[in-house]
C-alpha cells in the first residue's frame, strides 16, 4: 500500500456569478496574493496540485486544507481524473478552522471507522487545558481524522501553526499532540503490535521555542519518525517564498510495529510542484511551475510504500 500526505494550501471551490472556480495555492496573507494577477494563476495552481497527486500514485492520500466535500469531489472529477488518477472513496469532514482548512482523504481502497475529533475537548480526555483555554472548548484548531484502511490505522492531523506568535502557539500544539497520543492509545489497544501512522502537517518549527518540540509526546520512543530514514538534506517539506524559509512541518510517524515490519520503507518528498525559487533541490519542476506561482502548494507531498500490504 502506498500512502501520501499533502497539504494542498487552501483548496477551495467558489461560485462567483454562478460559475465554479478554484482558489489557488495562496494564503491571502500578503498583498500580492489578492491581486487580479494572482487570481489569474489559480487554475494553473490547481492543475499542478492534481498533477502531484497523480504523480504520487498512492492508494491512500491524506490531505490538509480542503474547504469541504463539494470542493474535494469537484477537484477529483474535473482535475484529478484529467491528470490520470481516480479515487472512488473520498471523505472531507468539517473541522474547526473557520477558513475551511479541513482534513480530507482520497482512497482507492475502502475506508473503515472514519471519525472526526473536531469536537473533542480537554474534559473528554482528562487533560488540563493550557492557560487561557477553557476545558470544554475544542482541542484541535483543525481536526484529527482517524480511519483504517485494511490493517493500518491512520491519524490525519493538522496542528496549530507557530505564527503569528510562536510562544503562544506552543502550548496549543502540545495539547493537540497529547490528545492524538491518547487517541492512538485508545484506538489501538495492542500498542505493541498495532500498525498505525500519524501523518499530516504538525506545524512544528525548525527551532523549538521551548526546551523540546511541542509534538514531543508523539516522537520516539512512542513512534518512529520515518523522515529520519531520509538523507538529512532531504528532510524539508515546506518553502515560504515571502522570506525564503524552509521547514519540515509535515510528518510520517509510525508505530514501532509498523516501522519494524517495513524496515526499509523510506519516504520520498515530491517537489516537482514547488516554486522554482526553492533552490535547495535540483529536481525537475512540472512545466508550468513558476518562480513563485503557479505552483502546486507551498508544501511537498510525502509518499511511502508499505510493500505487500
Amino acid at each position: 500500500m502506498r500512502i501520501t500526505t499533502f497539504n494542498v494550501q487552501n483548496l477551495r471551490l467558489r461560485h462567483p456569478a454562478g460559475r465554479a472556480r478554484f482558489d489557488g495555492a495562496r494564503d491571502y496573507d500578503v498583498p500580492e496574493d489578492s491581486t487580479a494577477e494572482a487570481t489569474a494563476l489559480d487554475l494553473a495552481d490547481r492543475r499542478l496540485t492534481s498533477a502531484i497527486i497523480a504523480q504520487s500514485d498512492a492508494d491512500v492520500i491524506c490531505l490538509q486544507e480542503v474547504f469541504n466535500l463539494e470542493t474535494l469531489d469537484f477537484f477529483h472529477e474535473h482535475l484529478i481524473r484529467h491528470a490520470g488518477a481516480a479515487y472512488p472513496h473520498r471523505v472531507c469532514l468539517p473541522g474547526n478552522d473557520g477558513g475551511g482548512r479541513d482534513l480530507a482523504v482520497l482512497s482507492r481502497r475502502p475506508i473503515e471507522g472514519i471519525r472526526s475529533h473536531a469536537a473533542l475537548t480537554p474534559d473528554d480526555l482528562g487533560l488540563p487545558p493550557p492557560e487561557g483555554m477553557r476545558s470544554d472548548s475544542p482541542i484541535f484548531r483543525r481536526d484529527c481524522l482517524a480511519f483504517s484502511v485494511g490493517d493500518v490505522t491512520l491519524f490525519n492531523c493538522h496542528f496549530k501553526a507557530p505564527w503569528p506568535d510562536t510562544a503562544r502557539a506552543w502550548p496549543i500544539r502540545r495539547m493537540e499532540a497529547l490528545a492524538v497520543r491518547k487517541l492512538v492509545e485508545g484506538r489501538q489497544k495492542d500498542n505493541g503490535g498495532a500498525l498505525w501512522m500519524i501523518l499530516g502537517d504538525l506545524n512544528e518549527p525548525v527551532k523549538p521555542v521551548e526546551d523540546e518540540p511541542a509534538i514531543a509526546p508523539l516522537l520516539p520512543p512512542f513512534s518512529v519518525d520515518l523522515l529520519e530514514r531520509m538523507p538529512e538534506h532531504e528532510r524539508w517539506t515546506f518553502y515560504n517564498a515571502q522570506d525564503g524559509h524552509y521547514a519540515r512541518p509535515d510528518a510520517l510517524l509510525a508505530s514501532p510495529a509498523l516501522a519494524q515490519r517495513w524496515p526499509d520503507a523510506t519516504p520520498q518528498a515530491l517537489r516537482a510542484g514547488l516554486d522554482r525559487d526553492a533552490d535547495r533541490t535540483d529536481v525537475a519542476r512540472l512545466p508550468d511551475v513558476g518562480a513563485h506561482r503557479p505552483h502546486a502548494s507551498d508544501h511537498a507531498a510525502l509518499v511511502i510504500d508499505l510493500e505487500g500490504l
